[in-house]
C-alpha cells in the first residue's frame, strides 16, 4: 500500500483533532454556542446558525466586536435565504464586494444552515462538513430541551389557572381544564401547603407526584416562591400521627395522611408541611387558609408538619342580620359602574379586595397586576366603601367578614326576606349568642397562654392594627421579643398570625364581640 505524502497525513491528523475537539465541546453546557465559538476561531471568520427565512438562530459564545458580528449576521442571513431558494445543501456564496459565506445545511427540520463568513482556512468546506454532523445533533437536543421547558411552563400556568378558578369559586370551569390536564379534581380534597427551598420546588413537586401515584394536583404557589400547593383526595381511616393526641403542640383533632406528609418531610427534611381538613372542592379557599394556619404550627413542630385543628366557620354564626349588614357595607362597590370599559368592575374590585386581605402587597402576584395598579385599586376601594381598608385593621376585619357573608349560599335568600328599610350594624351582627359562643371558642386557647404569649399580647397587637413595631413599643419590649411572643401565640392557637393569610381578622372580631377591644 502506498504511504500518503506528509502533507496529506498532516491534514488527516488535523481533521482528527478537529473532530475530537467538536466531540468534547458537544458534552458541555451550551454546546451549540461553544462549538460556534470554536469554529469561528478555527476557521478565521464569524460562525452562526441561520434559519431558512434568514433569521439568525444562534451565534458564538465569547467576546466579539458588535459591528463585525452584525455585518456577519446580515451576510449569513442573505446567503441562507439564497441557498434555500436554490434548494441546495451547501455552497459558497458572496464574494466580490462582500466576504464569501460558506454554508451547509444541518440535518434538522425546519431547515437550518451553518454559515461561516469570510473564513481564512482553505479547508473550510471539510471543516464545516465535520462540524455540521455534531452541531446538528446538539442543536436538535437544545431545541428539544426548549420545547420541553415551554410545555412544562404551559402546564404550570394551566395548573395555576385551575387553582385560581377554584379560589374564586369557578368550580365547573376548573374541573373542565383539569379534566384535560389530568388528574381529574376530586370532589373532596385536602390542601397541603409545603414550604421548601425555591431552588428545589420542582424536584420536590416531582417527588410528591410520584409518591401520590399521580393522584395529587400539585401547583407552585403563584404568590410565595417557596411554597408548593397540593390538592389531594383524603385518605380513609382514622387520624394518626402527631396531631391526633395531646401534648404535641398541635390542636386536638388535627388530621394527617401519614403516607404522604411523613414521606415529604422524610424525603426533604428542610420542608415544612401544613395540612387542611377534608373539604368539598368548592371550599378550596377555606382549605388553603387552614393549611396556611397549620403551616404556622409546623414551622416550630418537631415533626415539621401539622394539621389544622378545625375552628368553627364564622359564616355559620352570622344569621340573616349578618347577610343584610354585609350587603349594605359592600353596596357602594356592588353598585359601582366604571367610567371606562377597561376599568375594573364590581366583581373585579371585590376580587382585588379579597386578595389584598389575604395576601397584602403580595396580592399583585396573585392577581397578575402591577403593584401600582394594586395600590390604585385599594385607594379606589377606600373611597367607595368610605373607610380606610388599606390602613385600619377594624375596617379590614369588617370587610373580611362582609366578603365571607356576601358570598355565602344563603345570603341572597336572607336579603330577599328582609323588610324594606331595615338596616344592620356590625355590633348587632356580633351581639348574638351564637357570635358570643364563636368568639369565646376563638380566644379560649389564648387565656391559657400566660402574659408573654396569651390574650393580652394579642390584644395589644390588634390595637396596634397588627403592626409589629407599634405593638413592641406598647408592650415595652424589643421587636424580636414581640415577634417571639406572637410566634408562641401561633403555636397555642394553631393559627397563622404574622404571615398571610392571618387569623388577625377573626381574632379582632372575636374581641369586638366580647367587648375586649
Amino acid at each position: 500500500m502506498d504511504t500518503p505524502p506528509p502533507d496529506v497525513r498532516a491534514d488527516r491528523a488535523d481533521r482528527a483533532d478537529d473532530v475530537l475537539a467538536l466531540a468534547r465541546l458537544a458534552t458541555r453546557r451550551g454546546a451549540v454556542r461553544e462549538m460556534l465559538g470554536w469554529l469561528a476561531r478555527r476557521a478565521g471568520g464569524p460562525a452562526v446558525l441561520v434559519g431558512e427565512a434568514g433569521r439568525v438562530l444562534a451565534g458564538p459564545g465569547g467576546e466579539h466586536d458588535p459591528v463585525v458580528a452584525r455585518r456577519a449576521a446580515e451576510a449569513a442571513a442573505d446567503a441562507a435565504v439564497e441557498l434555500h431558494r436554490r434548494g441546495a445543501a451547501s455552497a459558497v456564496l458572496g464574494g466580490g464586494e462582500g466576504p464569501p459565506v460558506h454554508l451547509i445545511a444541518l440535518d434538522t427540520g425546519p431547515r437550518t444552515y451553518l454559515a461561516v463568513v469570510g473564513p481564512d482556512d482553505p479547508h473550510c468546506g471539510v471543516l464545516l462538513a465535520d462540524a455540521a454532523r455534531t452541531l446538528a445533533l446538539c442543536w436538535r437536543l437544545e431545541q428539544s430541551e426548549r420545547a420541553r421547558r415551554r410545555i412544562e411552563s404551559a402546564e404550570e400556568h394551566s395548573r395555576e389557572a385551575v387553582l385560581h378558578l377554584l379560589m374564586v369559586g369557578s368550580v365547573p370551569a376548573a374541573q373542565r381544564i383539569a379534566g384535560a390536564l389530568r388528574p381529574a379534581l376530586p370532589t373532596v380534597v385536602q390542601m397541603y401547603v409545603i414550604e421548601c427551598p425555591h431552588a428545589r420546588r420542582r424536584e420536590i413537586a416531582r417527588r410528591i407526584d410520584r409518591e401520590a401515584e399521580g393522584g395529587a394536583w400539585i401547583v407552585p404557589c403563584p404568590v410565595r416562591p417557596n411554597h408548593l400547593l397540593a390538592l389531594v383526595p383524603p385518605e380513609p381511616g382514622p387520624a394518626t400521627g402527631p396531631g391526633s393526641g395531646s401534648g404535641s403542640g398541635v390542636p386536638r383533632g388535627a388530621r394527617f395522611r401519614d403516607s404522604l406528609d411523613q414521606l415529604i418531610v422524610r424525603l426533604a427534611p428542610e420542608c415544612r408541611v401544613g395540612v387542611s381538613t377534608p373539604v368539598a372542592l368548592r371550599d378550596t379557599p377555606t382549605a388553603y387558609e387552614q393549611a396556611i394556619h397549620a403551616l404556622a404550627v409546623a414551622r416550630n413542630a418537631r415533626e415539621h408538619r401539622a394539621g389544622f385543628g378545625g375552628a368553627v366557620d364564622v359564616t355559620a354564626l352570622a344569621g340573616p342580620e349578618g347577610y343584610v349588614w354585609a350587603g349594605e357595607l359592600l353596596a357602594p362597590c356592588l353598585r359601582y359602574a366604571p367610567a371606562r370599559r377597561a376599568d375594573p368592575g364590581p366583581q373585579e374590585l371585590l376580587g382585588t379586595l379579597g386578595s389584598w386581605l389575604s395576601f397584602g402587597g403580595a396580592a399583585s402576584r396573585h392577581l397578575k397586576i402591577h403593584r401600582n395598579t394594586l395600590a390604585a385599586r385599594m385607594r379606589h376601594l377606600d373611597e367607595l366603601l368610605g373607610v380606610e381598608v388599606s390602613r385600619s385593621l377594624a375596617a379590614q376585619s369588617a370587610a373580611w367578614l362582609a366578603l365571607r357573608l356576601h358570598t355565602a349560599p344563603q345570603a341572597a335568600a336572607a336579603r330577599a326576606q328582609t323588610p324594606p328599610g331595615h338596616t344592620a350594624t356590625l355590633d348587632a351582627v356580633l351581639g348574638t349568642p351564637a357570635a358570643g359562643t364563636w368568639a369565646r371558642a376563638q380566644l379560649h386557647p389564648l387565656e391559657r397562654g400566660g402574659p408573654t404569649s396569651g390574650l393580652e399580647t394579642v390584644r395589644i397587637w390588634l390595637r396596634a392594627d397588627a403592626r409589629l413595631p407599634a405593638a413592641a413599643a406598647a408592650l415595652g419590649i424589643s421587636l424580636p421579643g414581640a415577634r417571639k411572643r406572637l410566634t408562641r401565640a401561633e403555636d397555642i392557637l394553631g393559627r397563622s398570625l404574622l404571615n398571610a393569610p392571618s387569623a388577625k381578622y377573626e381574632l379582632w372580631l372575636a374581641m369586638r364581640a366580647l367587648g375586649a377591644l
